[in-house]
């Protein structure tokens, strides 16, 4: 019989851990073994997780970085499974005052594994208070303000930070150097592609050709959140159109019909190249006229456009600003003007 008393409610600093069966959840490698690509990570961690059972201790703290959509999350699930441990999941920006770290480290329990994404959007005094939590296992609290202001130490039990940026030069080298490990995560190989597409359509039922596989695959940007968001969009295509199974033309005229090009390319992503080759003579162009020219901010140009355009050989960025590669006058079926000595 209840007691009629309301249940506290959880921290809203913490992603909601109860299970979400969500398409995205549902694609997500449960073991080590489901997870394609990043062989030589994957062993290193297997390493440091199969020591630390064997010690009885957590592992060390550990850093993720590399492109959005490439599997820090994911990584850091797996090696809480691993670790049979409890995941407290928060970002960077929700984490905006010092109480709110206080908060969350004090919420920690032994063993847990604490994941911050986006922790290059700490502000510095909360990653000073990220010292000695990481170091010593101690939170420090001031109590009062003023003349009257004292600190007090709380000690806080054995826990693991995993912590994701997609930027990690914007990292303090002091916060840098206290994780055990550094882990980077590349883009993946076009034959991980392919099993990453082929492992998500078993799952969603869907039933396709190899050459199928094979264009959705050199259109996901080497990146799998990229691979399953175009496989759900192709399965709705081939829904609608009441097709049983899923072959080269109707994937290609599915990608064709999200503005979606052979290599993953998008709407915006050819309209910066072509500003770039048609306003500006292929370049160089600096990043703030590129962005007013695009009507974007700048972090989104180098968060979000450059990196596949620079990975797929399109664009380089050079001391003088931005350029288009004779690679992208031939994408784009343009031709290069300029006068080479």
């Amino acid at each position: 019989m209840s007691s009629g008393k309301k249940e506290p409610e959880k921290t809203s600093f913490f992603t909601p851990s109860k299970e979400d069966v969500s398409l995205d959840t549902l694609l997500r490698p449960t073991t080590f073994n489901e997870y394609v690509g990043q062989e030589k990570i994957k062993r290193n961690l297997q390493t440091i997780i199969e020591a630390a059972h064997g010690r009885h201790e957590v592992i060390d703290h550990l850093l993720l970085y590399g492109q959005a959509g490439l599997g820090k999350t994911t990584l850091a699930t797996l090696i809480a499974r691993e670790m049979h441990a409890t995941i407290r999941t928060t970002t960077g920006p929700a984490i905006e005052k010092a109480a709110d770290l206080a908060t969350i480290l004090s919420g920690l329990e032994e063993g847990d594994i604490l994941f911050i994404d986006e922790i290059h959007r700490l502000n510095r005094m909360i990653e000073e208070m990220l010292y000695p939590a990481m170091e010593s296992r101690s939170l420090h609290v001031v109590i009062g303000k003023g003349p009257a202001a004292r600190m007090i130490s709380i000690d806080l039990p054995p826990f693991t930070l995993i912590a994701a940026t997609t930027r990690i030069g914007l990292l303090s080298s002091p916060l840098r150097s206290r994780f055990g490990a550094t882990f980077r995560i590349d883009y993946y190989a076009p034959q991980d592609m392919r099993n990453i597409i082929e492992r998500s359509a078993r799952i969603l039922g869907m039933a396709m050709d190899q050459e199928a596989v094979a264009i959705i695959a050199q259109a996901a940007r080497s990146t799998p959140r990229t691979a399953n968001r175009l496989l759900r969009r192709v399965r709705d295509v081939a829904q609608v159109s009441k097709v049983a199974r899923i072959d080269a033309a109707l994937a290609g005229h599915a990608l064709a019909m999200f503005d979606i090009d052979a290599i993953g390319l998008e709407e915006h992503d050819r309209r910066l190249l072509s500003i770039i080759i048609e306003k500006f003579k292929g370049g160089p162009v600096g990043l703030s006229t590129l962005a007013a020219a695009l009507g974007e901010d700048k972090g989104t140009i180098e968060d979000v456009y450059e990196p596949y355009l620079m990975k797929a050989g399109l664009l380089m960025r050079t001391s003088g600003g931005r350029v288009a590669t004779d690679a992208a006058y031939t994408h784009l079926g343009l031709k290069n003007m300029s006068v080479k000595k």
